[in-house]
Formats: C-alpha cells, structure tokens, sequence
C-alpha cells in the first residue's frame, strides 16, 4: 500500500472503544426528519402515447415533483411508467389533472411518512454493539459504517487494509476497505463502489453485506476463498459521504453531493453525471437546481476526482468496475451515453447473463440485463462509461430490489435477501475474471 494511504490509519487501534461505545442519534423530534413527508405521495404513472408525455410534461411543469424514476422530466417517453414524489400540498391538484387528461396512473404509498417510520421505525431505540454482533440486517448511518470499517481492518489484517482517498466537499474522509489474500506481484483488481446516490441505502448496506461475506467465508466456501486469493477487491461502502449524512439527518430522499453553487441557493451534483466522459450531454442537466445536474465541469466534485484518480492510478490492474444503485432490478453495462455496441460486448453480455442467472438462483428475483442506453435511458459523464473508457473492461451498474413498490424505502426484512442474492451476481462476475473470454472474436479497446 501507498504511504500516503497507510497514514489515515496509525490510530484505528485508538478507535475501537469509539466503534463499540458509538451511538449516532437519529432526526429529533417525535417523528423522523421532523415529520416533513407526512401526506406526501408516490405516484406510479403509466404513459401509452405521445399526447399523454406532452399532457403530463405540462402538469408536471406546474408543480415541484422529485422524480425517483426516471429521474428527470426529459427522460419521460411513450409507454414509459413514471415514479414521483409529490408534495402534500400538491397530491389532490394532480389527481384531478392525471384524471381530467385520462392518463393512467396509482398511488404506490400514500403516506411517505408513514412508509419512512416503516423502514427504520426501531432504529432510535436500537442498541450499538461491537462488530461481532454488527446487525448486517438493518442500514447503518455514516458513522458507524466507517466505524466498522476501522474495525474490518483492525481484526482482518490478513485480509484487509483500509485506505483514504482524499476527503469530501464537507471535509470527510473517503474510506475503501481493499480485500484479497497478501501477495507480490500485483493481483487482478475489482472496484465496487456503493452509496453514490444518497438515497440509495441499500447500497451501502450491500457493500458492508459483501465485507462480511467475504471475511466470514474465507477458507470455508472454496468459490469465495478462490476469489481472495487471486483477487484484490476495493470496496467503497459510501462514495457520497456527505450526501449520505445528509439523507440520514435532513432529506431522506437528497440524491446529489453537498457542493456549494455560488449562483443558486441549490447545492449538489449528480456524482454519476460528473465523470469525464461525454460530460454533460444527454441524460445529464446543466442546471444546479436539478437532481441531474452534471456540475460545473467535469470531476468537479472531490469525492468523483479522488476516485477517477485512484482508478487511474491502478488501471493497470483493475479488470472490473461495480456501482451498486437502485432501483430498478437490472445490471446495466456501456454504453450508457449513446446507442451502440462496445468492442467486447460478447464477453460482457456473457458476464452479465451469468451475473443475472446467478442471481436468480437465490429467490427467483428476474432483472433485466443489457447496454444501459437501451435497458434504462441515456444518460452522459457515468462511471460505468468511464470505466470502461479508463481501460476497465468489465463495467457494471447494478440497480438492486424493487421496482417500485417501495423504491427507495426497501424495509429492511429485505436487505438480506437483496444482498444474498446480489452477492451471487458478484461472484460470478469475479470468478469470470479467472477465466479467459474467447467469445467469438471479441476483443477490448478503448472507447
């Protein structure tokens, strides 16, 4: 490991009593985030024509929504089914309007508070343990995911060793757990990264699920004890630290980084719209106040920067790039900026197909699988596609359970089937690393 990177970690021994004794109060008040979302809705809308997109376009137009699928206004097309947020104060104007104009539509959770006192309801009154009784099985704010982190590396050192990558726009370290068996020369890397949308807490929860798994079962389970022997794997529990803090304390649906715009009062950029690669075109918002705003150029933000160059850095060796999101139930793969093909997509369609079959095999759960252009929407400056324009010749988006019925709320009786499940896709990915792709004539290039 880097100097630079071993420095952070002098003092993790000091943290132990601070992990175990560690108690993160959550929102105050009677009710969690001071009972902001009582009344609010989501609606599910379904669109058959263009007339209805143009009708719902303008409705929308007259009203704030947050979009939670897809995730901007430009996005929304025939035969597409659209998730909003709508304000209390806004529900019934756009129930009479969706039935004034016969567009089809339902009500998915009709008190979002209600839904959010579901999802963590207990969390207040809930113990802190030590790691060894770490629950895995509900989601964990930031600070006692970097908490555990501390712990990961101080009782696997074996295994783990923890780097920082720089800090965040709030000043937060970027914490990555690397994981593998020991060994000179350099070994094939893996990247995963989780929490890039704030809102997303499966995610994190997915990457602290995988940790554990993989600690757990080394020197038991042949696949996993295979994989750490002759892979390296970077594990980014939360990319968008501050974001994160943020969803947990203040917003519980924040999306975007914490950056300051000195233009607008609006703060934050879409962390997976400010990659360098086809910056700010479709798919991605110039305006700050936007949920997809691409920012003011390209790794504008610090916690994208650090990352870009650390992968930059370890290209050499990196063969996978994983970004855990939800929702949607599908592994997307480039391009996600334009309709085409990439150079190596056989063996790509080949990793993914054998990700979603494996996937499958745990509970029966079907995701769609394909080029995230065609599978999702377009959208420029994703990880995925600079990854794979980086060198990174298996670059994977994943967007976890479900499909809307609780969307960002997933409760946490399904953390663990979502990360059981999840964890099968990743291995077969990894273990596909292993083996040499001769499908057809394929080949990898650059984009």
């Amino acid at each position: 490991m880097d100097l630079e990177h071993k420095r952070a970690f002098g003092a993790s021994v000091l943290l132990t009593c601070v992990i175990i004794c560690g108690n993160v109060p959550h929102p105050v008040g009677a009710y969690q985030y001071n009972n902001r979302y009582a009344g609010d809705q989501v609606f599910r809308i379904t669109l058959t024509n263009d007339t209805e997109v143009q009708a719902l376009k303008k409705i929308l137009g007259l009203i704030k929504v947050d979009f939670w699928q897809p995730n901007s206004a430009s996005l929304i097309h025939r035969n597409a089914t659209v998730d909003v947020h709508v304000k209390r104060n806004d529900t019934q104007h756009l129930h009479a309007r969706l039935k004034l104009e016969r567009i089809k539509y339902r009500t998915l959770i009709s008190d979002l508070q209600k839904e959010i006192e579901k999802q963590t309801g207990y969390h207040s009154s809930r113990k802190r343990r030590s790691e060894s009784q770490y629950d895995y099985e509900v989601y964990h704010s930031l600070e006692e995911i970097q908490n555990w982190m501390f712990e990961m590396n101080r009782s696997r050192p074996e295994l783990v060793t923890m780097l920082s990558l720089g800090k965040s726009y709030e000043g937060r370290p970027l914490y990555v757990l690397q994981l593998g068996k020991r060994s000179r020369p350099p070994k094939k890397s893996m990247w995963i990264d989780c929490g890039v949308h704030a809102r997303e807490w499966i995610g994190p929860a997915f990457c602290q699920w995988f940790v554990k798994e993989a600690l757990s079962s080394y020197k038991y389970d042949t696949v996993m004890t295979r994989l750490l022997n002759h892979l390296d794997f970077f594990i980014m529990p939360v990319f968008n630290v501050d974001g994160y803090r943020f969803s947990w304390n203040t917003d519980r649906f924040w999306r975007k980084t914490r950056s300051k715009n000195h233009k607008f009062h609006c703060r934050g950029v879409d962390a997976n719209r400010n990659w360098k690669v086809k910056w700010c075109d479709e798919g991605a918002s110039s305006h700050p106040c936007d949920d997809t705003y691409c920012g003011p150029f390209p790794e504008s933000e610090p916690e994208v920067k650090a990352v870009a160059k650390f992968l930059r850095k370890h290209k050499k060796h990196m063969k996978a790039y994983i970004s855990i999101h939800a929702y949607a139930q599908m592994l997307l793969y480039p391009y996600s900026y334009k309709y085409a093909t990439i150079p190596n997509f056989n063996c790509v369609e080949s990793a993914a197909q054998n990700a979603v079959t494996a996937l499958y095999s745990a509970y029966g759960v079907r995701y769609r699988y394909g080029p995230a252009a065609t599978t999702l929407y377009v959208s420029s400056g994703s990880s995925i596609d600079w990854a794979y324009r980086n060198g990174i010749p298996y670059a994977f988006a994943f967007e976890l359970r479900d499909t809307g019925h609780f969307g960002f709320l997933l409760p946490e009786s399904l953390i663990k089937p979502t990360c059981i499940e999840t964890l099968k896709a990743v291995k077969a990915i990894a273990s596909g690393l292993l083996k040499k792709c001769n499908t057809d004539k394929d080949r990898f290039s650059y984009i």
